[in-house]
């Protein structure tokens, strides 16, 4: 059977038609797979891994989580530049935000001659006026720089312990940067000298209150030295060990070689010399290698250099060719430089009263532990004693001197001087006696300075001269060094605690009322508080009862003694700033309530050192400091 034409023209549109939607449909499921596969490959080389890709015909669709909403319009741009954009469907979700972590609050305070500037950021609710006020009372009329800058978030732990030390330190420290956080003060500065950087070190150290983290780099530039002196002294054979009184180098290696050559006429111990500018000559410590080794083949003696004079003393006993063979020795080989001055002394013999008849005469000089100084012997005329009592209440106090030299006009020439001298040399010392003879001088004593002998051994080198015979004895005593005075808080409760081992804060029966006598306890607690009141220390006022009564109402009853005893501290005009009060109740008790004498032990108040140890020492990141152990916490409790 024969199709007719119209049936074949439908077919062939027919079939036509299939071919055209198979071709789409193909075509279509193509470009999908390739559009999907594209963009998920363009979003993982961007990074974009947390996106994910499907397709719905010719449209891209992208789901999953953004981190932030930045990313998220990053992942539809990259899909755009594959795809046209009018294909692209957002269905990603954008990770909630975190909340806004605390900032770091944190001041940086710069003080020098110019004045005083803070930066940094502090907490809104901080009242500015309490770095500003002290600020201002301490520039003392040079500008002081505001660019403090405030965020509303609370203050972090440790902040105004760390804001009040570090204005403390700002207070010594004329030239210093001190950057304060919570809980840590950082302190750079620069000090005068050795001894102010030893003293700086230590107070702050000592004043810092506990539980707060302090790096201390405070440095001292090298003194300058003048006149440039070293005193080397041995008698072996009086029992007089080699020593230094005085020792200065201009380098390590230079004080190395000058330690060297004193050892080798057996000097032992700690020794060393004071590094310092001014040195008159780059041959310095070979001069003093040679000196010492001189005063070594005299079989001892002294030998003194101030700048380029050098004076080498010898014992009486030294045989008169053996002390001009090494005089002359020693001569021939010093550097040009220097100058040389021998003395082969006749056999002293000190008196040390002032008062001889015989012998050569003396004026002497005491000096007590209690600060009373005594002038007894010879003086050359009315000017002169004068002249010299004058200066003695200059230098020791007018009601601390008592004169009673006598006159004598035959005295050689520059007497005057000699004892001026002395009593210079001698008010360096805490106690002891200067004895001056025509020929010789002797300074003994103690002293509260560990530079003490390297000072009047200076001091007697230049106000002498060349050509001088004298001997120190100057001896170290910690008890007298101002630094080592400084108590620890420790130390500061060992001392409330010595009041209240024989005395006991009382009240009135039932009250918060303190009874009479402790009164007078109070008052000698608030004395050891101001006698520390350099020393930094978090005290805690314990209040504690027996277990009578309710348990709540001897709480509350503890608390308010506790109370009481801080308000008598404020009253007697204490800084109780680090100081706290708590009311124990019954919970800790001392002794056996069932009896009288244990409820009365029970019944006290306590003041505890509280916090954590204190760390001295550069400062770590909070991340790096390690946790603090239990046997680390600080626990001294002195009880009534």
């Amino acid at each position: 059977m024969r199709l007719g034409p119209k049936i074949l023209t439908i077919s062939a549109f027919v079939l036509a038609a299939l071919v055209a939607v198979g071709s789409a449909v193909l075509s279509a499921g193509l470009i999908e797979r390739v559009s999907g596969s594209t963009v998920k490959t363009a979003l993982l080389d961007a990074g974009h891994d947390w996106a994910d890709v499907q397709t719905d015909g010719l449209e891209v669709i992208l789901t999953g989580t953004a981190p932030s909403e930045a990313l998220r319009l990053r992942a539809v741009a990259v899909t755009g530049s594959i795809v046209d954009a009018t294909r692209v469907i957002d269905g990603m979700d954008v990770k909630a935000a975190e909340p806004l972590a605390p900032p770091r609050f944190s001041v940086e305070l710069l003080r020098n001659d110019e004045g005083i500037s803070l930066i940094g950021l502090v907490p809104a609710a901080f009242d500015r006026a309490e770095i500003i006020d002290p600020i201002q009372n301490l520039a003392n009329g040079v500008r002081v720089t505001d660019l403090l800058e405030t965020a509303d978030y609370p203050e972090p732990d440790g902040w105004r312990k760390a804001v009040s030390f570090g204005l403390e330190a700002l207070e010594d420290l004329p030239r210093s940067k001190i950057s304060i956080a919570a809980g840590e003060v950082r302190v750079t500065a620069i000090s005068r000298d050795g001894a102010e950087k030893s003293r700086l070190e230590t107070r702050l150290a000592r004043s810092a209150p506990r539980g707060l983290r302090l790096a201390l780099n405070i440095t001292a530039p090298r003194p300058v030295i003048t006149p440039f002196t070293l005193r080397f002294t041995s008698d072996v054979g009086n029992g007089i060990a080699p020593r230094f009184d005085a020792c200065s180098a201009e380098s390590q290696v230079s004080r190395a070689r000058i330690l060297a050559a004193a050892r080798k006429l057996g000097l032992e111990g700690k020794a060393d010399c004071t590094l310092g500018l001014g040195v008159p000559t780059t041959e310095w410590s070979e001069a003093a290698e040679q000196a010492i080794a001189a005063v070594g083949e005299l079989g001892g003696g002294s030998v003194t250099m101030s700048d380029v004079d050098i004076t080498l003393v010898a014992l009486p006993s030294t045989p008169q060719s053996n002390f001009d063979r090494v005089v002359g020795e020693l001569e021939s080989n010093l550097p040009e430089v220097f100058s040389l001055y021998s003395v082969l002394p006749e056999p002293v013999k000190v008196d040390g009263t002032g008062d001889q008849d015989s012998g050569p005469p003396e004026f002497v000089a005491t000096r007590s532990p209690e600060g009373q100084v005594q002038l007894r012997g010879r003086l050359t005329d009315a000017k002169v004693r004068e002249a010299v009592e004058s200066f003695a209440r200059a230098r020791f106090g007018t009601k601390s001197v008592y004169a009673a030299a006598r006159l004598d006009p035959e005295l050689p020439e520059g007497w005057p001087i000699r004892v001026l001298a002395g009593l210079q040399a001698l008010s360096e010392l805490a106690h002891g006696s200067v004895v001056v003879q025509p020929d010789y001088l002797e300074l003994r004593g103690t002293s509260g300075s560990k530079d003490a002998s390297d000072t009047v051994s200076r001091l007697l080198s230049e106000s002498l001269g060349d050509a001088q015979n004298f001997e120190i004895a100057v001896s170290y005593d910690e008890k007298l060094d101002p630094l080592a005075a400084i108590p620890t808080p420790k130390e500061c409760l060992t001392r409330i605690n010595q009041i209240l081992t024989t005395s006991k804060i009382t009240f009135e029966p039932g009250s918060a009322d303190l009874a009479g006598p402790s009164q007078g306890i109070m008052d000698s607690v608030a004395e050891v508080f101001k006698t520390c009141r350099k020393v930094t220390m978090d005290i805690e006022i314990g209040g504690h009862t027996d277990s009578q009564g309710r348990e709540e109402m001897n709480r509350s009853l503890s608390q308010q003694r506790a109370d009481a005893v801080l308000n008598a501290l404020i009253e007697r005009r204490v800084l109780t700033g680090n100081i706290t009060s708590r009311g124990y109740g019954e919970t800790t008790p001392i002794a056996d309530n069932d009896t009288e004498e244990g409820r009365e032990a029970n019944r006290r108040i306590e003041f505890r050192l509280i916090d954590a140890v204190q760390v001295i020492g550069p400062v770590q990141d909070p991340a790096e400091q390690p946790a603090a152990s239990e046997d680390q916490e600080e626990d001294e409790t002195a009880s009534e």
